[in-house]
């Protein structure tokens, strides 16, 4: 029997809280709802007016950021045995009669870890604003680079759930406290060669006001996803494993950089004395440029073919069993 938590981080949603919890169904055996030093006391609020028994609640003395949060209800779920978590915001955008359908690739054996993607359907999709949708692609494609899960998009989705036996094996020190959990974490589960699974959804909008601008946090998820691809490519074709991909990455890098500078150099060059370029010199600054191209193309699709698809935690199961 499969035991689902839900993880509940609230942190000024007073208002919406209760509402969330009166819509997770009996399928649900305990929710935990942690309070990260809300200046609403959301925690004192939910004690004081829920009485629903599968009800626990965990109160942070700092704020620690959505990352902390979960990362603390984590812990709880995983001290008190449940066998599924998931996590659902607390200001009332995420549907919890969807619950089962992020629990049931886990429960199925298809999925170690699943997200919500906002953009399957088109109609939706093209109600949205413009520059979220750019936003949202230019975030997609960082998180795919540094995570290696191609086949994913909306990364800053918070509606999640993860199989117990993967989560214990989170490094919950060093994931991202912040705003940068939710892609963080995708990086940490590549690591660990998790199957992610996306699962379409819908978002509910009301009056809530959301933290995350897209705008202001673009350049420093920049610099943590460049971050999370230098680790991840040491990690996955240096220290723990090495392939025809290893070699093809560092020499293509190597042959399109070089004929980049000593192409530029020469024309730049030619552009100030005003002669042409010798074909030997546009030749060899245009032939090492256009191998690196290809490959570092090679190492592209080697890298998009090697998303994790077997769920580690079946076979970690099954060794239990066996042992």
């Amino acid at each position: 029997m499969q035991s689902i938590a839900v993880i509940i981080p609230t942190y000024k949603a007073r208002n919406h809280i209760m509402g969330v919890i009166d819509e997770i169904g009996p399928e649900v055996a305990r929710i935990y709802i942690v309070d990260d030093c809300c200046p609403d006391n959301s925690g004192d609020f939910v004690a004081a007016n829920c009485k629903d028994e599968r009800v626990s609640i965990i109160k942070h003395t700092e704020n620690q950021g959505v990352g902390g949060a979960v990362m603390t209800g984590y812990k709880a779920a995983i001290k008190d045995g449940m066998s599924i978590l998931v996590k659902i915001d607390s200001d009332g955008q995420m549907d919890p009669a969807l619950i089962m359908d992020f629990v049931a690739p886990i429960i199925n054996g298809e999925a170690d870890y699943t997200k919500g993607n906002r953009f399957f359907d088109l109609e939706k999709v093209r109600s949205m604003p413009k520059v979220r949708l750019f936003g949202n692609a230019v975030l997609s494609l960082m998180s795919k680079l540094s995570s290696g899960y191609w086949n994913l998009f909306d990364p800053t989705n918070g509606y999640t759930a993860i199989h117990v036996d993967v989560a214990r094996h989170l490094p919950f020190n060093k994931i991202s406290r912040r705003y940068f959990f939710e892609t963080d974490i995708l990086f940490r589960l590549n690591t660990l060669r998790a199957v992610v699974v996306d699962v379409p959804m819908d978002a509910k909008y009301a009056d809530e006001v959301s933290g995350l601008k897209i705008s202001k946090i673009i350049g420093e998820f920049f610099v943590k996803h460049i971050r999370n691809f230098s680790k991840r490519i040491f990690y996955n074709y240096y220290l723990r494993d090495m392939s025809l991909a290893s070699i093809e990455l560092p020499v293509g890098i190597a042959l399109l950089g070089f004929g980049l500078i000593y192409g530029g150099y020469h024309w730049v060059h030619s552009v100030q004395a005003g002669a042409s370029t010798p074909a030997g010199t546009v030749m060899l600054a245009a032939l090492p440029a256009l191998m690196g191209l290809q490959l570092n193309l090679a190492f592209l699709s080697y890298d998009i073919s090697s998303v994790p698809e077997r769920p580690i935690h079946r076979h970690r199961t099954s060794i239990r069993r066996e042992n």
